[in-house]
């Protein structure tokens, strides 16, 4: 029979003094945010580094770290991050745990309907009864999913290979299974413990389940009704005997305006009987009421539903204050936590944000908001009971405004406070390399190998991971609805999703920028290695529009398409090579990327310079200077900046072509060689009243000005330092340079004026 949640008694006056807050209410913050709980584990080591836990509020996962030494029914203290891992909610990784001892209550299973496995329910002890194994034969050796059903309804079956379930027989019967209620993607899975959780099914005595409107609402749980006047009851009986109603009744500060037609009866086994509420509101605002269902099923007598409704102005109850106090911390390039005094008479807080400016919009009653929803010149960041929010989407070095208002209310019937909001703004991190590179100088002939030993060593983080540190924590942005999008970083294309974020789904993959073919240890995905994995060298895009066109060529510019897809196209450059040509947005990205991995992994089974032939089909190599010009053309914006900040929390190691622009002037990619002589001249280009070139980018004739003085010579050299022209005695204000017969590509031209040398960046196209 169905068992309630018992509430959990907290311990040791101490811990209650720290920054604790129950787990319903902590699975209402932002992923990112750390949280502390208290809670009863329901497994031990039998399903590997997880830990399943609940209070008498709801269920969380922790992962990682010291949970890894709590056993089955202990009581504990968990500290951690929050993170959406496929779709479940974990505190990953652990960073503190009290273990308080077995606990003295232990929760028992809920027995749940197959159509009541949702995000209410999930890391909570559950039991579905009557279901019958889809697969026969056995269950496989290691990690594998089945599926159970009911006739109707089927349900994920998560079998872990490190229980004593895989390799056993898949019973063939009806059978009643215990396990913990988890996700992944878009699929609910109930996870059994070991084969004591999965039994044959006896039918009991009798058992009430109460559906309204249709839907199973569980004992204990609550009802938003909203201004429905007649909600449809059906009481059934799932056991085998009679089930007798002994009648119903209504409670609470609005009992009067609640009436019902349940009265005393007997239900058969199996069967069900309908019957009606009616609402009829007496007044505004917010109403609530408790029903309570009398039967013979003991452990659920009374059987209890909480209601809450709204009256004649079909509105929840306005708050009576907002919250105060709005502050920021753990502010960086890619993340940022607000945190907010909680308002009076408010169960809920919306956060709107805005860049640049403050917030003049505000949300309007009746109307539910979901993260992402614009309202005026703001966007949605964050909407549920919390009072503290981490927004996605942070990039460096932005002046961001909030607005918070509380409200009550759900469905359309929100009542939103909106005189007062606290508000607030914060700029976001910028470039954070403080002593990475102390003692590294470019002007040392050993410069390739000194930085190789910088960002070598890092911390390596699988493939597989990609999904959750790259896209569910960094790359996905919020859109309308609740939902996601995810952008190719070839192409630009934005796919909309509904989380979890699922590469099958999506139709999208982790491209390696620098060929996995290209590298020196190829193949290096079997076992997994760093330079395999490296994010620095990992991107999304979409998988057949553009991943597998790009393929394993090169990247270059494309004079013949063959073909394209949005931003990105692929055919013939100018020397009749099949390449690959991203958007233009990106391309220094994707530059720096590649030559990060070749800096990083040279002399890791050999040189890892850019290619000079690619295969048998590909006969030629990674036209270096094609990468220089487009790294000098698309210099890192903020975006990239929060990227590489992110990676380096991650690995530990950053990108030096973003760190630093003019390294790349002082490597030859084609044989990783030093240059001594680099560009002989920054990127940054002179102010207005120096010398300026026009027009530029060009192909045909360029005119080269100094307004204070006269040039007495030049000089123009490309991004390997080769002097490509030159002239002396010009002494005139400004000269006339044709620059048809130049390649295309970025250039420096030095000017020797008679008030000293002066430097720009030219661009022929």
């Amino acid at each position: 029979m169905k068992k309630i949640i018992v509430s959990i008694a907290l311990v040791s006056a101490s811990f209650l003094g720290s920054a604790q807050t129950d787990i319903a209410n902590a699975r209402t913050f932002s992923p990112g945010q750390t949280v502390t709980v208290h809670g009863v584990a329901t497994n031990g080591s039998e399903l590997g580094s997880i830990r399943y836990m609940q209070d008498n509020t709801a269920g969380i996962a922790g992962y990682g770290g010291p949970i890894t030494g709590v056993s089955r029914y202990d009581s504990i203290s968990v500290t951690g991050p929050l993170v959406d891992f496929s779709g479940l909610l974990e505190i990953s990784t652990v960073t503190s745990v009290v273990n308080h001892g077995p606990a003295v209550i232990t929760p028992s299973a809920q027995q749940l309907p197959i159509t009541s496995f949702n995000e209410a329910k999930e890391s909570q002890l559950a039991q579905v009864l009557n279901v019958t194994f889809v697969q026969t034969g056995n269950f496989a050796t290691g990690n594998a999913t089945y599926q159970v059903t009911d006739g109707v309804n089927t349900l994920d079956v998560r079998i872990n290979g490190s229980t004593n379930i895989d390799g056993t027989a898949i019973p063939s019967g009806p059978v009643s299974i215990t396990g913990l209620v988890g996700q992944f993607n878009a699929n609910y899975q109930i996870v059994p413990r070991d084969l004591n959780d999965i039994v044959a099914y006896v039918a009991p005595a009798f058992e009430i389940n109460v559906k309204l409107d249709g839907s199973t609402v569980l004992h204990n749980s609550n009802y938003f009704n909203g201004n429905s006047t007649s909600i449809a009851v059906n009481i059934e009986n799932l056991g085998s005997t009679n089930l007798v109603i002994s009648g119903a009744s209504f409670s609470g500060v609005n009992a009067a305006d609640f009436s019902t037609s349940i009265t005393p009866t007997s239900i058969p086994g199996t069967s069900s009987q309908a019957f009606t509420i009616t609402y009829t509101p007496s007044g505004t605002g917010s109403r609530f009421a408790t029903l309570q269902i009398g039967s013979n099923d003991t452990d659920e007598n009374p059987y209890i539903i909480n209601f809450e409704a709204v009256g004649t102005d079909n509105l929840a109850t306005q708050p009576t204050a907002n919250p105060t106090t709005l502050s920021f911390s753990n502010v960086k390039a890619y993340t940022l936590t607000g945190s907010y005094n909680a308002g009076t008479g408010a169960s809920k807080y919306i956060v709107l944000r805005k860049t640049g400016t403050p917030i003049t919009g505000m949300p309007v009653d009746g109307t539910t908001y979901l993260r992402g929803d614009v309202i005026g010149d703001a966007n949605v960041a964050y909407v549920g009971a919390g009072t503290s929010f981490s927004p996605r989407g942070v990039i460096a070095n932005q002046n961001y405004y909030y607005a918070v208002y509380a409200f009550n209310g759900s469905g359309g019937f929100e009542n939103y406070l909106t005189t007062s909001p606290v508000t607030g703004n914060v700029t976001s991190g910028g470039e954070q390399i403080g002593t990475y590179y102390n003692g590294f100088s470019s002007a040392s002939p050993t410069m390739i190998a000194d930085l190789t030993g910088i960002v070598s060593p890092h911390t390596m983080i699988t493939y597989f991971m990609y999904k959750q540190t790259m896209m569910t924590e960094f790359e996905l942005r919020d859109t309308i609805n609740g939902q996601s999008f995810a952008t190719c970083g070839y192409s630009g294309e934005r796919k909309i999703i509904t989380d979890p974020f699922d590469w099958t789904a999506a139709n999208f993959s982790r491209e390696h920028v620098y060929c996995h073919s290209w590298m020196q240890t190829y193949p290096a995905d079997n076992p997994e290695q760093p330079e395999y994995t490296d994010q620095h060298n990992l991107i999304p895009v979409n998988f057949s529009d553009v991943n597998a066109v790009r393929s394993n060529y090169p990247l270059g510019e494309v004079v013949t398409v063959t073909s394209s897809y949005l931003g990105s196209k692929y055919g013939n450059n100018a020397q009749g090579q099949r390449v690959f040509e991203p958007r233009d947005d990106r391309k220094g990205d994707f530059a720096r990327a590649m030559m990060y991995h070749a800096v990083s992994y040279n002399g890791t089974s050999g040189n890892w310079a850019f290619p000079s032939n690619i295969s048998f089909v590909i006969p030629y190599g990674q036209d270096q200077d094609v990468i220089k010009n487009w790294h000098f053309a698309d210099l890192p914006d903020n975006y990239e900046i929060a990227r590489n900040e992110y990676i380096y929390n991650l690995q530990g190691n950053r990108n030096p072509f973003i760190d630093s622009v003019d390294l790349v002037c002082f490597i030859d990619f084609s044989n990783m060689s030093y240059i001594s002589n680099g560009c002989l001249a920054s990127m940054e280009e002179l102010s207005d009243d120096a010398i300026s070139i026009y027009p530029n980018p060009s192909n045909d004739e360029v005119v080269v000005s100094f307004n204070d003085g006269v040039i007495n010579s030049y000089s123009v050299v490309d991004l390997q330092g080769r002097e490509v022209a030159n002239a002396i005695n010009v002494n005139a204000k400004s000269l006339t340079m044709n620059v048809a017969n130049f390649n295309a590509g970025s250039y420096i031209v030095v000017v020797e004026t008679s008030k000293g040398t002066a430097q720009h960046k030219l661009i022929v196209e």
